[in-house]
């Protein structure tokens, strides 16, 4: 009896083990998709501001007309 009580106590404490690290592994991969696509998003407004034309390209297109 003591030793199916070992067992059982040692197979819940591997499930308890296996239940933390795979919450870990989900919480780490949630998070790091989020800060990837918070810098996504930061490099695609720096790209927009990049290339908005800038005055002088505007002035060079409205003059010949």
């Amino acid at each position: 009896a003591a030793e199916e009580r070992s067992l059982y106590i040692m197979r819940v404490v591997q499930i308890a083990v296996m239940c933390v690290l795979a919450l870990t592994v989900v919480f780490g991969i949630f998070f790091l998709g989020c800060n990837l696509l918070i810098k996504s998003e930061g490099m695609i407004n720096f790209l927009v501001k990049d290339r908005r034309p800038s005055k002088e390209v505007e002035a060079v297109v409205v003059g010949p007309y």
